[in-house]
């Protein structure tokens, strides 16, 4: 089967689930996308399990080849599976629920099968929040408690695990397709899930083009292996999905916080469908801020396009209170304002937490607002001026307006490297890029492929392009007050045309025969105007 065949048939089970959940009332309710998401990752993790066993023992097929084994045989089992899959149990397996959907209450086992998958595979599959509780794989009662009706309990696992049993593909067909197959469907999936209080899409959620422009400067044409990543704000997963396909999922451990729970579980979900179940005990719901549970820890690569504003004025003592503060926030704690405290600039915070996180070595990619490259004061100006003098910067690329479809804020991608060539440093202009699309009321402006390309060529081999990239010392930053604006350094140039004085002359003689019809059509509608007023005023 075609990978196109493929994907459409993976959304037409997705689009089924969702009908499902609408026949039981759930269209647009907030239980909705645990449905979803959870019996979608069920049948994901049934047919890994199996795809990965199959590999061990291929005379194992369903549950009732499963069931056959020793305990001993089936505990060798695991032991060889390691953390490639969940483990399963032949009754937790997909043609086994199957076989049992017209028992009487068939909603409690549904939801008893997953609880017990969950508590199975706690170890490996829990997200932690900063408080060391453990969020299991599967919500406990997942029909049960999220369908309100009863009678609809066992009709709604019904159909559901004959959608996921009769789905007319198997995920093994698909594993080997890769992040771009999955980070399609996962994006096809929590399109409308990933979604604040106005129903519109999280400010933090960035479009693939930025992740793969960050992901593929950021690691450049390095191949690193054994290394660490970080997202302090990582919402669903998109930066830390481009940055662990661009250096290998087998190359990298994956860490993340996140305020939000429903973040956290598609983060998760995301982590699985990637190959890198091995990074979910990393993952960390709680305030990285006031609560960063990764604290102790440096990374080698890091990326984030963090919340710009944010009213955080409850956790400010708390914060300016925090052991470390002045270490960790170098430059400040931004004020609390009299009037609209959700104006307060937390991405400042963010910035400077992940200066403080990064290894010896390490290297960062952050959304700013195009605003804090130029600011000639307060807490911008200290970051930039650290940044600086010691020699961390790599470079800037400021991107198109509306780049973003939830915010008309210009921004700006900051890369830093703590070992960057201080002779070199590129700074880019790429506002001028792009394509205006409408995107439900919003504007937004898509970059193309090319564009991308291009983009991360320039700025991998410094290369200096007029009106879009300069290439500059840090000792030019320095005499520039410190901007990073790539504008602010492009070389003014002026055009000479040879021309004889009589020329010269004509041009200007039009010139003048141009202004002066545009004066005398000015002085004709002024006075056509005081008519109409004069008029008006004896009427």
């Amino acid at each position: 089967m075609e990978l196109i065949d493929l994907t459409q048939k993976t959304k037409d089970l997705i689009d089924t689930i969702k009908g499902i959940c609408n026949d039981a009332g759930l269209g647009g309710d907030a239980n909705e996308y645990k449905i979803v998401t959870q019996g979608f990752l069920y049948k994901f993790l049934n047919d890994k399990f199996l795809y990965e066993v199959a590999k061990l023992n291929p005379s194992i097929k369903s549950a009732e080849d499963l069931k056959k084994l020793t305990e001993d045989e089936y505990q060798l089992l695991l032991i060889k599976l390691g953390t490639r899959a969940a483990h399963l149990k032949s009754n937790h397996l997909l043609d086994y629920l199957f076989a049992h959907s017209n028992d009487a209450e068939f909603a409690k086992l549904f939801d008893n099968t997953l609880n017990d998958i969950a508590i199975e595979n706690s170890d490996v599959f829990s997200v932690h929040t900063a408080g060391d509780t453990e969020i299991r794989l599967f919500e406990e009662q997942l029909i049960q408690n999220s369908v309100n009706d009863r009678s609809q309990h066992d009709i709604t696992a019904r159909k559901l695990i004959n959608a996921l049993a009769n789905s007319k593909f198997d995920f093994d067909e698909i594993f080997n397709a890769g992040f771009d197959f999955f980070s399609t469907i996962f994006e096809y999936m929590i399109r409308d899930y990933n979604k604040d209080g106005g129903g519109k899409y999280a400010e933090y959620y960035t479009p693939h083009s930025i992740a793969h422009v960050m992901a593929d400067i950021l690691v450049g044409t390095e191949s690193p292996s054994n290394v660490t990543t970080y997202d302090p704000a990582a919402g669903s997963g998109t930066l830390l999905m481009n940055l662990a396909h661009r250096i290998g999922p087998d190359n990298c451990t994956v860490y993340s916080q996140d305020m939000s729970q429903k973040s956290s579980n598609l983060l998760r979900l995301n982590l699985i469908l990637n190959g890198l179940s091995h990074s979910i005990d990393h993952i960390v719901q709680g305030n990285t801020i006031r609560e960063p549970r990764h604290i102790g820890d440096k990374f080698d690569y890091i990326v984030s396009n963090p919340p710009f504003k944010l009213d955080f004025s409850n956790d400010h003592d708390a914060i300016t209170s925090l052991p470390n503060v002045n270490e960790r926030f170098f430059a400040g704690v931004p004020n609390v304002p009299k009037a609209k405290k959700d104006g307060m600039a937390i991405y400042l915070l963010f910035i400077q937490h992940i200066m403080y996180s990064l290894s010896p070595t390490g290297k960062a990619a952050i959304v700013v607002p195009t605003g804090f490259i130029t600011a000639q004061s307060g807490i911008e100006k200290k970051i930039r001026t650290k940044i600086i003098d010691n020699g961390w910067l790599k470079g800037v690329v400021s991107m198109p307006s509306n780049i973003f479809a939830t915010t008309g804020t210009n921004v700006s991608i900051l890369f830093l490297d703590k070992t960057a060539d201080n002779e070199n440093i590129v700074l880019m202009d790429a506002s001028k890029l792009g394509k205006q699309v409408k995107d439900g009321k919003n504007q937004r402006t898509i970059l193309s492929k090319e564009e991308q390309e291009q983009i991360i060529e320039v700025f991998n081999n410094k290369e200096q392009v007029d009106d879009l990239s300069v290439v500059v010392t840090k000792q030019q930053i320095q005499d520039k007050n410190y901007s990073f604006s790539a504008g602010q350094y492009f070389e003014v140039k002026i055009e000479y045309v040879d021309i004889t004085a009589n020329e010269f002359s004509s041009k200007m003689n039009d010139h003048q025969a141009k202004l002066d019809e545009m004066f005398a059509e000015g002085e004709r509608l002024n006075n056509e105007i005081k008519q109409q007023l004069t008029g008006l005023k004896y009427e």
